[in-house]
This record gives structure tokens, C-alpha cells and sequence, in this order.
């Protein structure tokens, strides 16, 4: 193994929970997920020649992560002909024990009926980002993801109210 292949695969260990949340926030079931996860790694080692140590990894991570997690959520959209509003999810490789387990299972199934820029501000919001820093990976003003960041949370919250789910 070459040095860069050592590199690569250290960094993507040391920064592999956002490629699980990632692939968590967009993909509804175990194997879609598995999938994603490849997908981002495929891509990340694919561009990772043209990483310039301008940014930090994690910083340039987020952004192919992001960007190969809309570009497959549009092919499995493609591929997926029921109306996701209408499916009630359960993930059943996973299981729910206590009720904070529960909320995230519900929340969850309200990011699910985002589209592909909504999942994108939420995940970085629970990723600690700044704004600024939200603003910057999706290319937008700083008021701008404010605003966007906003109506998102507010739409989920409409979406469990909708389902009638309770926190």
C-alpha cells in the first residue's frame, strides 16, 4: 500500500461518522445505506488526488459526501416508484428500546420526506456547523442558510405533527 492509500484510510476511519450519518440521513433502509456508504467512499477516494490541504479533510468530506448523497438519492429515487409520504418505514434490522430511541426513530422518518438540500442543511446543523460554515458547503449566503435551516426544522415539525407523532 502506498503512502497516500494509508492516508486516505486512516482519515476516513478517523472521520467515518460522517459518512454514517450521512448515508443515515438519506437512505431509509440497511442496504440502502450500506450502499451509500460504499458510494461515498468510492467517491472520496475517486477525488481524493484533487484534495488540496487548503480546507481540512473533514471539511472537504462534507462536501463530496453531501453532493454523492444527492446524486444517489436521485438514481434510487428513480428506481423507487411508491410515493415515500405514503410508506410508514421500521427498520427492521434495528431496534428501539427506550423512548429517546424511539424520538430518533420518528425523527428520522420525518428527514426522510425531505429533499435532497433540506437533509443536507439538517445534517450539518446536527454536525455542530455554524451558519457560516452551512453556508459555505452548500454555497449559499449566511442569511440565507439561516432561513432555509428554519423552514426545515419547521417542516419536520409539521411532518410528525402530520403523522401524528409525539416527542
Amino acid at each position: 500500500m502506498s503512502h497516500s492509500e494509508t492516508e486516505f484510510l486512516r482519515l476516513i476511519d478517523e472521520n467515518k461518522g460522517i459518512i454514517v450519518k450521512a448515508s443515515r440521513m438519506y437512505m431509509d433502509d440497511h442496504e440502502g445505506r450500506q450502499d451509500l456508504y460504499q458510494e461515498i467512499v468510492y467517491q472520496l477516494w475517486k477525488s481524493y488526488p484533487s484534495f488540496k490541504q487548503q480546507s481540512k479533510f473533514s471539511t472537504w468530506m462534507y462536501r463530496v459526501a453531501l453532493n454523492t448523497a444527492m446524486v444517489f438519492l436521485k438514481k434510487e429515487k428513480k428506481h423507487r416508484v411508491y410515493d415515500m409520504l405514503e410508506e410508514r418505514h421500521d427498520f427492521p434490522e434495528e431496534t428501539y428500546n427506550s423512548d429517546k430511541d424511539e424520538q430518533l426513530k420518528i425523527f428520522y422518518q420525518a428527514v426522510h420526506r425531505l429533499n435532497g438540500v433540506e437533509k443536507a442543511l439538517i445534517f450539518l446543523f446536527l454536525e455542530g456547523q455554524s451558519h457560516r460554515e452551512i453556508a459555505a458547503h452548500l454555497g449559499i449566503s449566511e442569511v440565507n442558510a439561516r432561513v432555509k435551516l428554519n423552514r426545515t426544522k419547521e417542516r419536520i415539525q409539521q411532518i410528525i405533527k402530520k403523522y401524528h407523532y409525539e416527542f
